[in-house]
């Protein structure tokens, strides 16, 4: 979920303390002192009459700001781009779930259950070779296999599907 909420602050010159009035949406104004320059990881200063130290991690497009247990993502944007993106849709990651993928570039030694076959958390699926070593594939929880999409013999790619659940 993104939220965006607008900043007012004046601006200060990188590498010389800055003293800045900061007001976070419609909040009260609040005065911010810090002489932090991008790269540094930790931020330290005072807000209002607080003194404050914050982790800083950048990350595409901004910040991730840690502090005290809470986690920030920070982006500075114009007014337009960020109308802009919050239009945008986010990707979520395929939900792999019911799938057996290949852990990594190998060779199906064996399939080890049939299609329609019920297994148990902890039995064996398969056995993929490599790098001399065979590796045994095990369910991490009790499924039905509704289709096998490998066969003994195929070299697989890392994250290569070898089968799927119900």
């Amino acid at each position: 979920d993104k939220t965006y909420v607008p900043i007012r602050l004046a601006a200060g010159y990188p590498g010389t303390p800055v003293e800045l009035d900061v007001a976070i949406g419609d909040g009260p104004v609040m005065n911010v002192e810090s002489d932090w320059s991008p790269g540094d990881a930790l931020w330290s200063g005072k807000v209002g009459s607080r003194q404050v130290t914050v982790q800083v991690r950048s990350v595409t497009g901004g910040f991730r700001l840690d502090w005290q247990g809470y986690s920030v993502l920070a982006k500075v944007m114009t007014p337009r781009i960020a109308e802009l993106d919050r239009l945008m849709p986010e990707k979520l990651p395929p939900d792999t779930s019911k799938m057996l993928l290949c852990p990594m570039p190998g060779l199906v030694v064996s399939i080890a259950v049939a299609e329609g076959q019920e297994v148990k958390a902890g039995e064996q699926l398969a056995v993929v070779e490599a790098m001399k070593m065979e590796n045994v594939l095990r369910a991490e929880r009790d499924c039905v296999v509704s289709a096998i999409k490998a066969a003994p013999g195929d070299s697989l790619a890392v994250d290569a599907v070898i089968m799927e659940f119900s």
